[in-house]
């Protein structure tokens, strides 16, 4: 295959080039239609992913907050039971010391359901809070994955209308780089890469570059005429092709 590119003359090259960059144009024109919808949804996409994440921590939290409320509520329940087995005792006391002992104990378990009711308030309310981020959380995701659902349904609307477009020039943009040597090739890519309009073949028009429209000087643009060298703008750098090229 290298062999056979070597064999192409400078002026098949530059025609290949031309062609090359009119179909790559091309190529844009049709991926610009579909807009910012492919970065959109990409966005999206990480965007639920992170709402998901997000849920599942506040759900494992959510539970843990459950269990420490199930074990204040057992321990006020504990609790209570010894404050009804120290008051039955009480009323069977033989001595001064046993019912001092047994008040503090008494006292001391009514103290420990008084401060774990409190517990529990906290965790009640701290349970309904994370219950409404929670369903919070749920109705953004729903709403980001209808969103998705339309820019996907969109996207594939716009991709099967160009679809067949997109390919046939595809095949004639292959066609066209197996006529360009590899290096040139790569300059070409470079350039389009470096450019916002991806424009890295231009015309002269009016004796100024098609592309920074600054002057290009006679002896120059006779040398682009002759199609026997590949030239390119001492301005911008992108390469310089006679328009009437395509035509030869």
């Amino acid at each position: 295959m290298a062999k056979e590119k070597v064999t192409v003359s400078v002026e098949d090259r530059l025609r290949a080039l031309h062609q090359l960059q009119i179909i790559d144009s091309q190529v844009d024109k049709i991926r610009i239609v579909r807009g910012e919808l492919p970065v959109e949804i990409e966005d999206l996409e990480d965007l639920i992913v992170g709402l998901k994440t997000r849920l599942e921590k506040l759900t494992n939290e959510l539970d843990e907050v459950n269990t420490g409320l199930s074990a204040k509520q057992n321990s006020i329940l504990d609790a209570a039971e010894l404050v009804k087995k120290y008051e039955k005792q009480l009323k069977n006391i033989k001595n001064n010391r046993e019912f001092s002992s047994l008040t503090k104990e008494l006292e001391y378990k009514n103290l420990e359901i008084e401060l774990n009711e409190k517990h529990v308030n906290d965790l009640q309310a701290k349970i309904l809070h994370k219950k409404e981020i929670i369903e919070e959380s749920n109705l953004q995701i729903k709403d980001r994955e209808e969103e998705l659902k339309v820019k996907n349904t969109e996207l594939e609307a716009i991709v099967k209308e160009t679809e067949k477009e997109e390919k046939a020039l595809m095949k004639k943009s292959d066609k066209a780089q197996k006529v360009i040597e590899e290096r040139l090739l790569n300059s070409y890519r470079r350039i389009r890469s470096s450019v916002k309009n991806g424009l890295a073949v231009v015309s002269v028009s009016r004796d100024a570059c098609g592309g920074c429209f600054n002057q290009v000087p006679p002896q120059r643009q006779l040398d682009i005429q002759m199609h026997k060298k590949v030239i390119v703008c001492e301005h911008c750098g992108r390469i310089l092709v006679d328009g009437n090229l395509l035509d030869g």
